[in-house]
């Protein structure tokens, strides 16, 4: 049935909006890489309305360093939402025999960066009430926010309601389309993935290869989303525990880690810091596996020590609120399952990244642009499913589902921590090389 009901809407997607015009990229050395490619490509602001409004999206080309042996263009997305795919195109990240054999593509997705970048304003009427509400006053305060955020957003961005993900793989597909191209080959990171599986979705048989590193599981409700996440995070700090009692590197070696982590909270909010600052940047540690720097910052609380994209704070109301069902009915609706999520990271106080997205959310009603719903790419060849066994963004148990979902595909877990592992290892690179260059099939193993 779930194939039937996929084919149908790609096939009135078809219908309704017809492949890009066959018009050929205006490229232009890139003003700060000279010898990568620059340019855009003109599509629909609403794809249902072919011949309506337009907009340009900001696309990059870095071409095979061995022209004579290419294969074709190998898609890249290092996800976000909000990083720029174009920079990221144009940045030696897959590996020198991919690149000697690929044109390696990236374009910006619309709303973000070259791509009429959504930036909302956050000064808005209400002030922030905090995402973590306390009673139903709290809740009804954090929903009239956000609220206010998102049209205040919207009436300053003619995209900011064209931008979910779903629309983001027919933009994929028009900027293929413009560079002659029958098939595509495909890298995503972290929400990237999406991108990669939607376009799997509508354009299987355009597909030549896919590689999805730190996967996003489409097919999460609300409560998954939020529990998967953090039950991974828990996991992933008795890991780091683990770690610290054998390793004399760590900062916290031979102490109560548990016990530190609880005085660190604690400290946090007495230097003004806040504990909230604290379990960001810890979130950051974790997802990057950096076991020693987590340590630092456990025994020696303070300082920002990282970020997320440029504008994800604005996407997460123009993107995440579309591409998943992040609706709480009410406050006994949100209470529960923030009980529910302290019960299985009471360390952590829960996931941050889940936690932070759901509550941008509060608010909204209705139907997401681009609901959630199990993956259906039995159009597409094999895809090949890159994992860490301990991600606490793209949790392990995502990527069993997307595994077990994609008829075909394979599963490369490395056995360790981290959030986009094609360089965790010389076996995690070399299984995504080796399947990109067709060398060899794709298969499941451990690294």
């Amino acid at each position: 049935m779930r194939t039937l009901l996929v084919t149908a809407l790609a096939a009135s997607l078809l219908l309704v909006a017809p492949e890009a015009e066959a018009a050929t990229i205006a490229w232009q050395p890139c003003p700060d890489q000279p010898a990568a490619d620059c340019g855009t490509v003109s599509v629909p602001l609403d794809w249902s309305r072919p011949r309506g409004p337009r907009a340009d999206l900001a696309v990059s080309r870095v071409r095979a360093t061995d022209p004579a042996r290419r294969i074709g263009v190998v898609f890249v997305d290092a996800g976000g939402p909000g990083g720029s795919a174009a920079e990221f195109a144009r940045a030696p990240y897959l590996s020198a025999e991919v690149r000697a054999r690929f044109d390696v593509v990236g374009f910006d997705q619309l709303g973000t960066n070259n791509s009429s970048a959504i930036r909302c304003s956050f000064d808005v009427t209400p002030p922030n009430p905090g995402d973590d509400p306390a009673d139903e006053a709290g809740f009804a305060a954090l929903a009239e926010y956000n609220r206010a955020v998102r049209d205040d957003c919207r009436a300053g961005h003619p995209v900011f309601d064209h931008v979910d993900t779903a629309r983001s793989a027919r933009d994929l597909d028009a900027v293929r389309k413009a560079l002659g191209e029958r098939r595509i080959s495909f890298y995503g990171i972290s929400y990237g993935t999406l991108l990669g599986q939607q376009y799997a979705e509508l354009f299987g048989p355009r597909v030549r290869s896919m590689v999805l590193d730190g996967v996003i599981d489409h097919s999460a409700e609300l409560p998954r989303l939020l529990l998967d996440r953090a039950r991974a995070a828990e996991e992933a700090f008795g890991v780091f525990v683990a770690w610290c009692a054998e390793n004399t590197t760590c900062a916290l070696h031979g102490q109560d880690v548990h016990a530190a982590w609880e005085r660190a909270l604690d400290e946090a909010d007495a230097i003004g810091w806040g504990r909230g600052e604290l379990i960001h940047s810890a979130f950051i540690d974790i997802r990057g596996g950096e076991w020693e720097s987590l340590a630092s910052l456990i025994a020696d609380v303070g300082g920002v020590r990282a970020s997320f994209e440029p504008n994800y704070d604005s996407l997460r109301y123009a993107v995440v609120c579309q591409d998943f069902a992040l609706r709480f009915a009410d406050f006994a609706e949100y209470r529960a399952s923030r009980d529910a999520e302290l019960r299985a990271a009471p360390t952590l106080r829960g996931s941050f990244l889940g936690h932070q997205e759901a509550a941008t959310c509060v608010g909204f009603t209705g139907r997401p642009a681009n609901p959630p719903h199990r993956l259906d790419v039995d159009e597409a060849p094999p895809l090949l499913v890159l994992t860490s066994r301990y991600d606490v963004a793209t949790p392990y148990r995502w990527a069993q589902t997307v595994h077990r979902q994609a008829k075909g595909s394979h599963l490369v877990t490395f056995d360790g921590p981290g959030h986009g592992v094609y360089h965790a290892n010389e076996c995690t690179r070399a299984a995504a090389d080796s399947y990109l260059l067709g060398a060899a099939p794709g298969r499941d193993a451990t690294c």
